[in-house]
C-alpha cells in the first residue's frame, strides 16, 4: 500500500526542478523579446566558431579518454591477481571526488610555464616551455578525469563474463588475439556506446577545465563564452544567443547517443561467477604492465602535483586569513545546504515514484510515474552555467543579483546532484518499501511514527550516501558561483580562481590541497556508507 502524501510531495519537488529549469528559459525568452535583434546578430562567426570548438574538444577528449580505457582496462582483466591491483583501482577512483578546478591545478603544476617538468621540456624542445595551455591542456585534463571512470566501467564489464568462456578458450589454446576478438570484444562492445557517451557529455558541457586551461578565444567553449558575455563583457544579447545553441547542442548530442543505444544511466554491470584466465605470456605481460604504468602516470601525476604544491605553500598564514575562513564557511554551509535540498527532493520524488508505481493498474506506466523516473535525470541536459546564465537575466531587472549568489548556489547545485543522488537512495528505497508498506499498512504504522520506526533504519546510511555525495558536488563547483560570487560572496573556488588570476600562485595550490581534502573526505564518507549498506 502506498504511503499517503507521497504522490503530491514528489510532485511539487519536480515541479520545483522544472521551475529551476524553466525559469532560466523564461529569462532566455523575455531578453530575447527585449532585444531579439541583437540576438539574431550575435549569431556571427564568432559563435559558430565557438561551437565547432566545442564540438571538437568533446570528441577528441572522447577519443583520448575511451580508447586507451579499453586497452588498460583489459591489461588489468588479464592480471586479476597482482600486486597492488586493488590499491590501483582505488587510485583510479580519486579523480571522482577532485573539482575540476583543483584538477587542471595539478595539470598545470606538473606542465604548466613554471611546472615541475617545464625544465624538461624546454630542454627536449630546446626552447622555452610557453605550458599546456589550449587543447592540449584541456585534453590531458579531461583524460586525467574520464580515464579512470572508463576503465572502471569496461573493467565490470569484463568481469561479467561468464567463467565458462574462459575455460573454454584454455581448453581450446586460444592467443591473445582470439580472447580479445570472441570474449573481451563483445563485452567492450556492448558498454561501449555507454561509456563513450558518458564520456562525450561530461566533455562538452565542461566548464571549468576550459576556463583554467584554455588559454584564450581560440579554444574557448559555449560555456565559457556565456560566461565571459555576462560577466566580463556584459552583453545578455551574446549570452542569449550562446546559451540557446549551447541547449540545442546538448540536446541534440544527447538525441543522437539514445539513438545509438549509449545508456547512460544503468547500473554498472555485476561480475557473474570467478573467471579463470589462461596465463598471460611474457610478451603480453610486459606489455600490459607498460600500459598500466602509463596509466598510472596519467592519475598519480596531477595528484602528486596537487599535494607537492599545496604542501609548498604557506598553509599556516592560508588558515589564518580572515577570507579564507569566510570562503570555507560559506563552501560549507552552501553546500550542505545544497546537499539537504537535494536529498529531500530525491527522497521525495523516490517515494512518489514508487507509490504510483505500487499502486498502478494499467500495464505501462503513467505519465507522471515517467516525470518522476527520468525527468530528473533530464536536468544534466542543461549544464548549471545554463541555467544560472538564465536566471542571472531574468532576475537582474528587478533585483541585485550578486545578493541572490546563496539561493542559486543552493537550488542549481542541489538540482544537478539529483541523478547521482538518485542512484544511492532509490534501490534501498525501493526495496524497503516492498518488504514493509503491506505490513505497515496492516498495523497502521504511518507518517513520522513509520519514518522514525521503519524508514530511518533502513534508509540512513543510503541518505548518507547521496548527502556526502551531493555535498562534495557542490563544494568544488565553480560554474554558478562564478556567475553570481562577488566579494561578499566567496566560496573556496571562487577565492582560489580569484588568486589565480591575481597570479598568487602559492595561495591558489594551498587552497586547491584544502578543497581537495575536503572533497575527497566526503568522498570517502559517501563510498564507506554505501559499503556497509550493501
Amino acid at each position: 500500500m502506498a504511503r499517503v502524501g507521497a504522490v503530491p510531495l514528489g510532485t511539487a519537488a519536480l515541479s520545483f526542478v522544472a521551475l529551476l529549469a524553466g525559469g532560466a528559459f523564461l529569462g532566455l525568452l523575455i531578453e530575447g523579446a527585449r532585444d531579439w535583434q541583437g540576438a539574431l546578430a550575435a549569431f556571427d562567426a564568432y559563435l559558430f566558431r565557438v561551437a565547432r570548438f566545442t564540438l571538437l574538444q568533446a570528441v577528441l577528449s572522447t577519443i583520448v579518454s575511451v580508447v586507451p580505457a579499453i586497452v588498460v582496462a583489459r591489461a588489468l582483466s588479464r592480471h586479476p591477481a597482482f600486486f597492488g591491483r586493488s590499491a590501483l583501482l582505488r587510485l583510479f577512483a580519486v579523480p571522482l571526488a577532485l573539482p575540476a578546478l583543483v584538477a587542471a591545478l595539478g595539470v598545470l603544476a606538473l606542465l604548466g610555464r613554471a611546472g615541475y617538468f617545464a625544465d624538461l621540456v624546454a630542454a627536449l624542445g630546446g626552447d622555452r616551455w610557453p605550458g599546456i595551455y589550449g587543447l592540449s591542456g584541456i585534453l590531458v585534463a579531461h583524460a586525467f578525469f574520464n580515464l579512470p571512470l572508463a576503465t572502471r566501467l569496461f573493467l565490470q564489464s569484463l568481469d561479467s563474463v561468464p567463467a565458462d568462456q574462459w575455460r573454454l578458450a584454455s581448453q581450446l589454446g586460444m592467443g591473445a588475439w582470439p580472447r580479445f576478438r570472441f570474449i573481451e570484444w563483445p563485452a567492450i562492445h556492448a558498454s561501449l556506446p555507454g561509456v563513450a557517451g558518458l564520456v562525450f557529455m561530461l566533455c562538452i558541457t565542461s566548464f571549468t577545465i576550459v576556463l583554467i586551461l584554455g588559454g584564450g578565444p581560440a579554444a574557448t567553449t559555449l560555456e565559457v563564452a556565456i560566461y565571459q558575455s555576462l560577466r566580463v563583457d556584459f552583453d545578455p544579447a551574446r549570452a542569449l544567443a550562446l546559451t540557446v545553441l549551447q541547449l540545442a547542442l546538448t540536446a541534440a548530442v544527447l538525441a543522437m547517443l539514445f539513438r545509438l543505444g549509449a545508456e547512460m544511466t544503468s547500473d554498472a554491470a555485476l561480475s557473474v561467477s570467478a573467471r579463470r584466465h589462461a596465463r598471460p605470456g611474457s610478451v603480453e605481460t610486459v606489455l600490459n604492465g607498460l600500459v598500466v604504468v602509463l596509466a598510472l602516470m596519467l592519475v598519480a601525476g596531477p595528484i602528486a602535483a596537487i599535494v607537492t604544491a599545496g604542501l609548498q605553500a604557506d598553509l599556516s598564514r592560508l588558515a589564518g586569513e580572515a577570507r579564507v575562513h569566510q570562503a570555507l564557511a560559506t563552501s560549507l554551509v552552501l553546500s550542505a545546504l545544497a546537499a539537504l535540498l537535494c536529498v529531500a527532493l530525491t527522497t521525495m520524488m523516490v517515494a512518489a515514484r514508487q507509490s504510483l508505481a505500487s499502486r498502478r493498474r494499467l500495464p505501462g506506466p503513467s505519465l507522471l510515474e515517467r516525470a518522476l523516473d527520468g525527468g530528473a535525470s533530464l536536468i544534466l541536459v542543461v549544464p548549471s552555467i545554463v541555467i544560472g546564465a538564465g536566471w542571472f537575466i531574468l532576475v537582474r531587472r528587478f533585483a541585485d543579483v550578486f545578493a541572490l549568489a546563496p539561493v542559486m548556489v543552493v537550488t542549481v547545485n542541489a538540482a544537478m546532484a539529483i541523478p547521482f543522488a538518485v542512484r544511492a537512495i532509490r534501490p534501498a528505497h525501493d526495496e524497503a518499501a516492498a518488504r514493509h508498506d503491506r505490513l505497515c499498512a496492516q498495523l497502521g504504522i504511518a507518517g513520522f511514527d513509520r519514518l522514525r520506526l521503519v524508514d530511518w533504519p533502513v534508509l540512513r546510511r543510503p541518505l548518507l550516501t547521496g548527502f556526502a555525495f551531493a555535498m562534495a558536488l557542490s563544494l568544488g563547483d565553480l560554474g554558478v558561483i562564478a556567475l553570481f560570487g562577488s566579494d561578499a560572496v566567496q566560496t573556496l573556488p571562487y577565492l582560489l580562481m580569484q588568486r589565480m588570476g591575481s597570479y598568487r600562485t602559492a595561495d591558489a595550490a594551498g587552497l586547491a590541497l584544502i578543497l581537495a581534502m575536503l572533497c575527497f573526505l566526503l568522498m570517502m564518507v559517501a563510498e564507506a556508507a554505501g559499503g556497509r549498506r550493501r
